[in-house]
């Protein structure tokens, strides 16, 4: 198959893990910030796609969320709301609870908490203005998208590595070996499926969730594409 050259990109222990297309073979790559990452897999980039939410809410819950759960069904819970903007760049998780409150009348985990620091560099690093088109992708909604159906099993089991894997291969896509440094197998499979619908969104296959993306006051367009 030829494929479009494209990046799918998943965060992990030791930064952030790519897994290029468009070349004879997927290839992994893996490097401690996404400026880094995105400048390493090359100049010819027609679309990046990245598990983190693009397009920070000011004052309430963005529809991406709710309309990818929904198709997700009995897998939604894998689907973490994003925080309004404030309380990201709140100074403690404290803090940005009584924000959020203030904001939506609900609180935050602390896994949600704990994503802050990659979603504010992906957040700093789209305002550096990348010459490539950069889409927010949530990998369990590919996974369903490209299956039909959601993984039953979950990512970090045996069951659904190889599920996810088998599902990868119908696609033509058989995953490259780990890079080294905090590479997991399920990030390394997650930023393959991401590369999957960056490859979608890049021949105008994908579909975006919602239809027409929300804008709030950082201006990028949110929505998450399958």
């Amino acid at each position: 198959m030829t494929w479009p050259t494209v990046l799918g990109v998943d965060g992990c222990r030791g930064g952030w893990v790519g897994v290029r297309l468009g070349g004879c073979a997927p290839a992994a790559l893996a490097a401690p910030t996404i400026a880094e990452l995105v400048a390493a897999a090359g100049p010819d980039l027609s679309c990046v796609g990245i598990d983190m939410p693009i397009g920070l809410p000011d004052d309430g819950p963005r529809a991406a969320e709710g309309l990818v759960r929904a198709l997700l069904g009995a897998r939604r819970a894998t689907v973490f709301s994003t925080l309004v903007r404030a309380a990201y760049t709140a100074p403690s998780y404290a803090e940005g609870q009584v924000v959020q409150r203030r904001a939506t009348g609900t609180g935050f985990s602390q896994q949600s908490w704990g994503l802050r620091h990659k979603i504010l560099e992906v957040d700093t690093w789209l305002r550096t203005g990348p010459s490539v088109r950069v889409v927010e992708v949530h990998p369990e909604t590919s996974f369903a998208v490209l299956r039909g159906e959601p993984v039953a099993a979950g990512k970090k089991t045996p069951e659904g590595r190889q599920a996810r894997r088998a599902a990868l291969r119908t696609a033509g896509i058989e995953p490259p070996d780990r890079p080294r440094g905090g590479v997991a197998e399920d990030d390394l499979l997650d930023a393959c499926v991401v590369a999957w619908t960056a490859a979608r969104v890049a021949r105008g296959e994908a579909r975006s969730h919602p239809e027409v993306p929300e804008t709030f006051s950082d201006g990028w367009p949110a929505a998450i594409w399958a």
